[in-house]
Formats: C-alpha cells, structure tokens, sequence
C-alpha cells in the first residue's frame, strides 16, 4: 500500500497529529488524542482506531483491553492539514476511560466570576471493570 498520503499530514515536532473521534449519527465529540504515522497507517488499514499515547509512549488500539473499541467510518484531514477527525461507530457505548459514553463530561457553569466544572455526563461503566484482565 503506498504511504504517499501520510507525507501530507503536517505532523508536529514530535511526529504527531491531534484527532477527534466523532460518533457516527449523532456527530457528539466522543474524545480527543493523538496519531503518529504508524497509527494513522493502521487504522487506515484495519477500519479500527489506533492512537499514539504520549504517556505510555506507545501505539495502542482503542478498546484493547475494554473491548470498546472504535469501527472508523471515515477519515478527515482538516484544511491546515494538521488535525485529523474520525467518524467512527462506538462499540459498547463507552468511548471514555471513566466509563462514560465520551471524554467532554465536564460543563462549565456560571459567569466569569463564578464559574464551575461540573459533570454533566452519567458513569455507564465502572472504570475499574473496563481494564480487567481476563485470565
């Protein structure tokens, strides 16, 4: 397969690209990350999201070990050429690793003055039994 399309992506200094993952159907936001070309390459190839993690420092595949992974439907690149937005369909329910159906749980509520975060978003899972190693 020829890679000549990754050479358009502008990737950062360290090799990567900001994505959003966008639920197909409801476009909600469902979470945001990163990609290096390996990554991008994958889930190209295999239609599921790959991303790179920054703190772990390595390629993962989203849902390898919650099994809520993400079947991608398409594949943007927006007109600076340096984010990528997925549309994808969200097995399980659960995008989110605290359980919740998306990452942007958090709404700020008030004025400038008094303004709060507050969760707006149920727990649908236990964050404790999505990343159970079954033996």
């Amino acid at each position: 397969m020829s890679t000549s399309w990754l050479d358009k992506v502008k990737w950062d200094a360290q090799g990567l690209v900001p994505v959003i993952a966008q639920e197909l159907g409801s476009n909600k936001v469902l979470m945001f990350a990163w990609m290096n070309r390996e990554a991008l390459q994958k889930t190209v190839a295999t239609k599921q999201a790959h991303y790179w993690s920054r703190s772990r420092n390595k390629l993962w595949h989203k849902g390898e070990e919650s099994g809520h992974t993400q079947q991608v439907h398409d594949v943007r690149l927006d007109c600076d050429e340096d984010v990528i937005l997925l549309t994808v369909e969200q097995t399980g329910g659960v995008a989110c690793h605290t359980g919740r159906h998306n990452c942007f749980f958090q709404q700020l509520q008030g004025d400038a003055d008094n303004a709060q975060w507050q969760t707006v978003e149920p727990v649908l899972k236990d964050p404790r039994t999505l990343y159970e190693k079954t033996k």
